[in-house]
């Protein structure tokens, strides 16, 4: 049997080396959401013995019993995205990590206080690139970690964050959207952002 690994966050955008590969019957494991299922049977080049098993969650039993007895694989790309798996390592660690899942947004903030302050101290203190890159990886722990916490509680995600300073941006520096090829000067950055943060605070 084939396995065909999805990425959760893009689950219909299915890899190109998949044409040709895939034939049935077709089994889905139980998160595949239905978008996936309607039409997947276009993809089947006819029927085998073996089939293929459509997942996006690498550690369901099955898919880890396939992949134990080292069958064929087709991986989305976009799942080897470091910040993807970040996400993904972060989920897990709160889907089984007692500790993990008895933190709050409240309970956490010594962490990122501390992380934080780690980093301006790296900086400070002229640390080398790679202690630079890791202190920021603490910090960035604590920010999935934070955005997990809320995705649990259905609030908001990790894209929602990313979003959040995406729109900032498009409110604020305008110049970064418009096709602007030259350098825009620090006096024209200042006055753009606070027209910007006055906006928001109207809206």
């Amino acid at each position: 049997m084939t396995v065909l690994l999805l990425d959760e966050r893009w689950p219909t955008l299915i890899p190109l080396q998949a044409h040709g590969r895939l034939s049935g019957p077709v089994s889905f494991t139980s998160e595949v959401p239905v978008k996936v299922r309607w039409n997947f049977s276009d993809l089947v080049a006819g029927e085998s013995p073996e089939g293929v098993l459509v997942t996006t969650d690498e550690n369901d039993p099955e898919v880890q019993r396939r992949l134990a007895a080292d069958e064929a694989v087709i991986e989305a790309e976009s799942r080897q995205d470091p910040v993807g798996q970040a996400q993904r390592v972060m989920t897990r660690a709160l889907h089984i990590g007692e500790w993990e899942r008895a933190q709050t947004h409240t309970s956490l903030l010594p962490y990122l206080e501390e992380e934080s302050a780690e980093f301006a101290e790296a900086v400070r203190s002229g640390s080398d690139e790679s202690e630079l890159c890791a202190e920021l990886g603490d910090v960035f722990l604590q920010v999935l970690f934070h955005a997990e916490i809320a995705s649990r509680r259905g609030a908001f995600e990790f894209a929602d964050v990313a979003a959040s300073f995406v729109n900032k941006m498009r409110q604020r520096s305008p110049y970064l959207f418009d096709g602007t090829r030259t350098v825009v000067p620090s006096e024209e950055q200042e006055r753009l952002w606070q027209e910007g943060k006055a906006r928001s605070r109207r809206s």
